[in-house]
C-alpha cells in the first residue's frame, strides 16, 4: 500500500484546505513532518486514519471532536486521501458528523457522516461506494488490514508506540489476537471444554440412572406390599442389587398365585352365565306366546272388513271390460257434437259473405268461382309487367339525369387540379427534409431511454442497499451484544471460581493456588451464580448471530454491487436530469416522426389525385356510352308500358285491381268449401255416435250391471286396485302366519305356565360372579405387569451398571485433554491452545526486532520471549524481557531508560509490522508513518535510530516521521512543516529539499 495525496479541510486544526504530495517525498525516501508543539503534525496522521477507516487513534473512535473548531457553522469538514493497493488507484473522502445551519429558517442542523470511494480507471475516477457502511467493506477488502493492524504496521501513533512492549500478558494476548485473528484456537478449547462437560454429565446421568433405576424398583416394591420407606441408614449398591432381586422373585410368585385364581373364577363364571341364558330363553319364548295370541285376536277381528274389500275388487275387475266400450261411445257423442256446432259457424259465414243456403246447389256456385279466378289470374301477369315497365321508365328517366349530372361534376372537379397538385409538391418537400432527422432521433431516444431506466432502477436498488445496509447493522450490532454477554457471563464465572476457592480456605492452612498460610482477602461470594451451560448457551447464541452477520453482510455486499452497476449504466446523471433528456428528445422524435408521416400522407395524397385523374377521364367516356343506352331503354320501356295498361284496364272490371278481383272470388270459393266439408263431417260423426251407443248397450245387457252409470260408479283406478288386493293377500298371510307360530309355540311350551318366570335372582347370581372374574383378571393382570416391570428394572439398573467404568474412563482422557488446552492442571505453564499459538507469533517478532534493536543498541541488548508463569495466576505465555549484553542477566522492559524504552518500542513495532503484514498475506508497505518522540535520545543513539529508519527506504518504501528534535531537521532536508497562523488555524508547508 502507497500513499498519493492528503486533502485535508475543516479537519483538526486546518480550517482551510490543505493539500500534502506523498509523491514528492518518493525520491527521497524519508522525510519529516515538522512544526512547533501543538501546531497539528499528529493530525496529519490522524487524517489519514480518519479516511482510511472513519476514526482517529487519539479521540477513540469518536468523529465529533474531528471538525475544526475555528470552523465556522457553514465552513465543510472533509479528509480525502488518495493511495495505491494491488496495482489500482483509488480515492476515499469522509466528512465526519457535524451541525450546520439549516438551508431554510434558523438554526442548525447535523451533517451526517460521509464516504464516497473511486477508482481511477483510464485517467477518470470511477464511483464504487457511496456511503460509509459500503465504504468500510470495501477498503477492508483492498487493503487487507484492519484499523489495529494499520495503527500497528503503518502508523505508528504517538502514546501507542510502547504500548506493545509494556504491556501486561493478558493486554498483549487481546492485541495479538486482533491483529493474528487467532479466536479460532478460543473456540478449540471452548468445544475441549464443552467436551469435558458432556462427558461428566454423562459419567454422573449414568451414576444417577442407576440410582434411579434402583429406587423405582423400590418404590415399587413398596406399593406392592403397602410397606412404609425403611428409616435405616442409606444401604450400600450392592445390598439394594440384592433386594430387588428378591422382590422380583416375590412378584413372580404372586403373579403365579393370582394366574390360578382368574382361571378358577373364569370357570364358575361360564356356568354362571349358562343358566341365566336358558332361563332367559325360557321366559323370552313364553312372551311371544303371550304376544303371537293377541295379534290373532286381532287378526280375526278384521276379517268383516277384508270381506268387504274382496267384493269391492271382484266389481272393479267386471267393470274394468267395459270401460274401452263406455270410453268409445263417450268420445264418439263429444266428436258428433264438435262436428255439428263446425257446421254451423259455416253456414253462418256463407249467409254472411250474402250467398243463398242452398246446400244443394254449393257445387256448382264452388266451379263458377273457380272459373273467374282463372280467368282473373291471366291478367294478373299484364298488370305485375305494367308496374315493372312503370317503374322502368322512371328509373331508366332518372339514370339519364344522374348520369349528365355525374358528367357535369367531373369535367369542373378536373378544372383546379393542376393548381392541388403543384401545392401538394412544395408541401411534400418541406415534410421530407424535417424527415431525415428520425433514426438520429430515434437513437438519442433509446439511449436516453436505458440510461433512464438505469437511473430509476439505481434509485429502487438504493432503498435495498439501504435496508440490506440497516440489516447489516442489526446483525452486527446482535452479534456485538452477544459477544458482550458471553464476555460477562465469563467474567461472573471466573468470579464465582474465585470465590469457590476462597469459601474453601482455613487460616493456618497453605492455599491450594498459591500455597500462602494467610489469606487477607478472600473473594466474597456473589448471589448469581454462572454455570457453564449459561456460557454455553451464550456461545451459541453468539455464533448464531455471527452466522446472521455474515450472511447479512453478503447480501449488503450485493446490494451495492447492483446500485453501482446500475449508476454506471445510468452514467452519473440524476432521474431528474435524464427525464428532462428524456422529454426533449420524446418532443424531437416526435416532431420527426410527424414529418414522416405528413410526408408520407402528403406523397399518397399527389399519387390518388393523379389516380383520381385517370379514373375521371376513363369513367368519362364510360359514363357518355351508358347516357346513350339509358336513353334508348327509355323510349322501349314507355312502349311496354302502354300496352300493358290497356290489357288490365279490361281485366279487373269494378275492382281497384286484378288482384283485388282474385282475391274476392278466392275468399267465396273458400266459404264454399268450407261449408261442403262441414256438412260432410256432421253427417260422418253422427253416424259413428249412433254407432259406438248401441254397442255399449249390448255389452251392458250381457254384463251383469244394470246400465252404463252403474258400470262406470264400478270402476277402479290401477293403483286403487292394486292396494285393495295387497291388503287382502297380507291379511290373509299374517293370518296363517300367526297361526303357525301360535300353534309351534303351544307345543314347545306344553306343561310351562303362562306367566314368564322371574330372572332377577339368576342375574344377580351372574353378576356376582362377573364381578368376582373381573377382580380376578385386574389382580393377575396387575402382578404379571408388576413381575415385569421388576424384571425390566433390575436388568437395566445391571446393564447401567456395568457401563459407568467404561463412562469413567472416557471422562478421565477428555478432561485431561480439556484442562491442558485451557491452561488448567496438568498444564504445568497454564499456557492455553491460544496463548501457545500466539506465543510463535511473539518469538517470530521478537526474532525480526532483535535484527535492528542489536544495531541501534550497539548489540548491547536482545528482546527475549519468555513462558515463564506469571504471579496469581494470571495468564502465560506471552512474556517479553530484555537481555542486558553488558550484565548477562535479564530484565524487564520496564526497568529500560526512556531512550532505551524507545529504540527497543521501535525495534519491536518493526518486527511486529514485518510479521503482521506476511500474515496478511504478504500486504506490501511502501508508506510508513512513525509519531513518537525522538527527544528522547542522545546524539549518538539518535543516530543510530537515524541509520535503522534508513535502512526502511529500501524497495521504494516512503518513511514519514514526525519530531520537532533540531537534530533530525539538519539530517532530513525533504519536510512536511506544520505552522500554525497568527489567527489561530494551522496550514501545511511541503517542501522535498530545505537548506541546512
Amino acid at each position: 500500500m502507497r500513499l498519493h495525496r492528503l486533502e485535508i479541510e475543516g479537519f483538526g486544526p486546518f480550517r482551510e484546505r490543505q493539500v500534502v504530495d506523498f509523491d514528492a517525498f518518493a525520491a527521497d525516501g524519508i522525510f519529516l513532518i515538522a512544526g512547533r508543539t501543538g501546531a497539528g503534525k499528529s493530525s496529519v496522521l490522524d487524517g489519514v486514519c480518519f479516511a482510511l477507516y472513519g476514526g482517529a487513534p487519539r479521540y477513540e473512535g469518536t468523529d465529533k471532536r474531528l471538525r475544526s473548531d475555528h470552523c465556522a457553522p457553514e465552513d465543510p469538514t472533509t479528509v480525502s486521501v488518495e493511495f495505491s493497493a494491488a496495482e489500482r488507484r483509488w480515492r476515499v473522502t469522509r466528512s465526519p458528523e457535524y451541525e450546520r445551519p439549516k438551508l431554510r429558517g434558523p438554526g442548525l442542523t447535523t451533517e451526517p457522516h460521509r464516504a464516497q470511494l473511486d477508482e481511477l480507471v483510464d485517467g477518470e475516477w470511477v464511483g464504487k461506494a457511496a456511503r460509509p457502511v459500503d465504504v468500510a467493506r470495501e477498503l477492508d477488502e483492498i487493503l487487507g488490514l484492519s484499523q489495529q493492524q494499520f495503527l500497528q504496521v503503518i502508523l505508528l501513533a504517538q502514546g501507542r508506540f510502547a504500548e506493545f512492549l509494556l504491556a501486561k500478558n493478558d493486554d498483549r494476548q487481546r492485541l495479538l489476537r486482533k491483529l493474528f485473528g487467532t479466536r479460532t484456537y478460543e473456540d478449540y478449547q471452548n468445544a475441549f471444554e464443552q467436551r469435558r462437560k458432556d462427558a461428566e454429565r454423562a459419567l454422573t446421568a449414568a451414576g444417577d440412572g442407576v440410582g434411579m433405576l434402583l429406587g423405582e424398583a423400590e418404590r415399587l416394591t413398596r406399593e406392592t406390599a403397602g410397606d412404609e420407606p425403611s428409616a435405616d441408614g442409606t444401604p450400600s449398591t450392592a445390598d439394594r442389587f440384592a433386594e430387588v432381586e428378591r422382590a422380583v422373585q416375590r412378584a413372580a410368585y404372586r403373579a403365579e398365585t393370582s394366574a390360578r385364581e382368574r382361571d378358577a373364577a373364569d370357570t364358575a363364571h361360564a356356568a354362571a352365565e349358562a343358566r341365566h341364558r336358558a332361563a332367559a330363553t325360557l321366559r323370552e319364548k313364553q312372551v311371544q306366546r303371550v304376544r303371537a295370541r293377541t295379534a290373532l285376536a286381532a287378526l280375526e277381528s278384521a276379517s268383516g272388513a277384508i270381506d268387504h274389500d274382496r267384493l269391492v275388487l271382484e266389481r272393479a275387475v267386471a267393470a274394468e271390460a267395459l270401460r274401452t266400450s263406455i270410453d268409445v261411445a263417450a268420445r264418439a257423442e263429444a266428436a258428433a257434437s264438435r262436428a255439428s256446432a263446425a257446421e254451423q259457424l259455416a253456414l253462418t259465414a256463407w249467409i254472411a259473405a250474402g250467398e243463398r243456403p242452398d246446400a244443394a246447389g254449393l257445387g256448382i256456385r264452388i266451379a263458377q268461382l273457380t272459373g273467374e279466378i282463372a280467368i282473373a289470374t291471366a291478367a294478373a301477369s299484364a298488370e305485375s309487367e305494367l308496374a315493372a315497365a312503370e317503374n322502368a321508365v322512371v328509373t331508366t328517366r332518372e339514370t339519364c339525369a344522374e348520369f349528365t349530372a355525374l358528367l357535369g361534376r367531373i369535367d369542373e372537379a378536373r378544372a383546379g387540379l393542376p393548381e392541388r397538385l403543384a401545392r401538394l409538391d412544395e408541401q411534400i418537400r418541406v415534410h421530407t427534409a424535417a424527415a431525415g432527422a428520425l433514426p438520429a432521433a430515434q437513437a438519442h431516444r433509446d439511449e436516453v431511454a436505458e440510461r433512464l431506466a438505469a437511473a430509476r432502477e439505481a434509485e429502487q436498488l438504493a432503498g435495498a442497499r439501504n435496508d440490506a445496509d440497516a440489516a447489516h447493522a442489526v446483525a452486527l450490532t446482535a452479534l456485538e451484544r452477544a459477544a458482550a454477554t458471553v464476555n460477562a457471563l465469563l467474567r461472573q464465572r471466573l468470579a464465582g471460581h474465585a470465590a469457590e476457592l476462597a469459601a474453601a480456605l482455613v487460616d493456618g492452612e497453605p492455599c491450594a493456588v498459591c500455597g500462602a498460610l494467610e489469606h487477607p482477602a478472600p473473594a466474597p461470594l456473589t448471589d448469581t451464580v454462572v454455570t457453564d451451560d449459561d456460557v454455553a448457551a451464550a456461545e451459541a447464541q453468539k455464533d448464531h448471530a455471527a452466522d446472521a452477520e455474515r450472511a447479512a453482510s453478503g447480501r449488503a455486499r450485493l446490494a451495492r454491487d447492483a446500485h453501482a452497476a446500475a449508476l454506471a449504466r445510468a452514467g452519473g446523471e440524476s432521474v431528474e436530469t435524464l427525464e428532462t433528456a428524456m422529454t426533449a428528445a420524446e418532443v424531437a422524435l416526435v416532431a420527426a416522426a410527424d414529418s414522416a408521416r405528413s410526408r408520407d400522407r402528403l406523397q399518397a395524397e399527389r399519387d390518388e389525385l393523379h389516380a383520381t385523374d385517370k379514373a375521371a377521364a376513363t369513367e368519362r367516356e364510360a359514363l357518355a356510352a351508358e347516357l346513350v343506352e339509358a336513353q334508348t331503354a327509355l323510349a322501349r320501356h314507355e312502349a311496354q308500358a302502354a300496352g300493358a295498361r290497356a290489357t288490365v284496364d279490361a281485366a279487373r272490371g269494378d275492382f281497384a285491381s286484378v288482384s283485388a278481383r282474385i282475391a274476392e272470388a278466392t275468399r267465396l270459393r273458400s266459404l264454399a268449401q268450407a261449408l261442403e266439408d262441414a256438412h260432410a263431417e256432421a253427417s260422418v260423426r253422427a253416424a259413428a255416435s249412433a254407432d259406438a251407443a248401441a254397442d255399449l248397450a249390448v255389452r251392458i245387457e250381457s254384463s251383469g250391471f244394470v246400465d252404463a252409470a252403474e258400470a262406470t260408479s264400478a270402476l277402479r283406478d290401477a293403483g286403487e286396485r292394486t292396494a285393495l288386493d295387497a291388503r287382502i293377500r297380507d291379511h290373509d298371510a299374517a293370518l296363517r302366519a300367526e297361526r303357525d307360530r301360535l300353534r309351534e309355540l303351544e307345543l314347545d311350551l306344553a306343561g310351562e305356565p303362562d306367566e314368564p318366570i322371574d330372572l332377577e335372582p339368576l342375574s344377580t347370581a351372574l353378576a356376582a360372579a362377573r364381578d368376582a372374574w373381573s377382580a380376578a383378571v385386574d389382580a393377575a393382570v396387575h402382578a404379571a405387569q408388576t413381575h415385569e416391570r421388576l424384571r425390566d428394572l433390575h436388568a437395566r439398573a445391571v446393564q447401567a451398571h456395568a457401563t459407568i467404568a467404561d463412562l469413567a474412563d472416557e471422562y478421565d482422557v477428555v478432561a485431561r485433554l480439556a484442562n491442558t488446552v485451557a491452561g488448567k492442571a496438568p498444564n504445568t505453564h497454564r499456557m492455553t491452545l491460544e496463548s501457545f499459538v500466539l506465543a510463535a507469533e511473539l518469538e517470530a517478532i521478537v526474532e525480526a526486532a532483535n535484527l535492528r534493536l542489536q544495531d541501534m543498541s550497539s548489540a548491547r541488548y536482545r528482546l527475549q520471549h519468555t513462558d515463564a508463569r506469571a504471579a496469581r495466576g494470571a495468564a502465560s505465555g506471552l512474556g517479553l524481557q530484555v537481555m542486558d549484553a553488558h550484565t548477562g542477566q535479564a530484565r524487564p522492559a520496564q526497568s529500560l531508560s526512556g531512550g532505551e524504552t524507545f529504540l527497543a518500542s521501535l525495534a519491536l513495532a518493526l518486527g511486529l509490522a514485518e510479521v503482521v503484514t506476511a500474515r496478511a498475506g504478504g500486504v506490501k508497505l511502501d508508506t510508513l508513518f512513525i509519531d513518537e518522540g525522538f527527544g528522547s535520545l542522545d546524539d549518538d543513539t539518535l543516530d543510530l535510530a537515524m541509520r535503522t529508519l534508513d535502512e526502511l527506504r529500501q524497495g521504494g518504501r516512503t518513511v514519514g516521521l514526525i519530531s520537532h528534535v533540531a537534530a533530525m531537521k539538519e539530517q532530513l532536508p525533504a519536510q512536511l512543516v506544520v505552522e500554525a497562523t497568527a489567527q489561530g488555524p494551522s496550514v501545511i508547508r511541503q517542501d522535498s529539499a530545505l537548506p541546512v
